[in-house]
Order: structure tokens, then sequence, then C-alpha cells
């Protein structure tokens, strides 16, 4: 099983950066770059609000699942 996290995406299109990002949201670049990069174990809801709010966006434009058999092949 694997969580994508499309960050970047929603970055691009709103035409936003990682910088601008963590301080609307008020995490440190470190904790964005580990969420962004795929290396984080959990995400606060409330942090995915924020987000949310920040890119005006909804969590499934940030989330997407993506089965191990479909990453195989």
């Amino acid at each position: 099983m694997a969580i994508i996290i499309n960050i970047d995406v929603m970055l691009a299109k709103r035409k936003m950066s990682v910088t601008e990002l963590s301080e609307r949201v008020g995490i440190t670049m470190a904790n964005l770059s580990i969420l962004k990069n795929g290396k984080a174990k959990a995400i606060r809801l409330s942090t995915l609000e924020a987000i949310c709010k920040a890119l005006d966006c909804q969590p499934g434009d940030i989330l997407e699942y993506k089965s191990d058999e479909d990453s195989q092949g």
C-alpha cells in the first residue's frame, strides 16, 4: 500500500513556493519536505486542513492511494 502526497502538483497549480506554504501552514520547511517526499508516517488532520486552506483544495487533491499491485510492474 502506498499513499502518494501530491503537494508539488498543487504548489505548481497555485504558483506557490514551498517556503510560502510552510509559512502559511505554520510547519517547518524540514517537516514539509518530509511530507512532500513521502517519508512521513502520519499527518495530523489539523495540518492537512491548514494545507488545504492554504492551497484552496480538497484532501483528495493532495492524497492519492496506489495499491502495491499498481506500483509493481
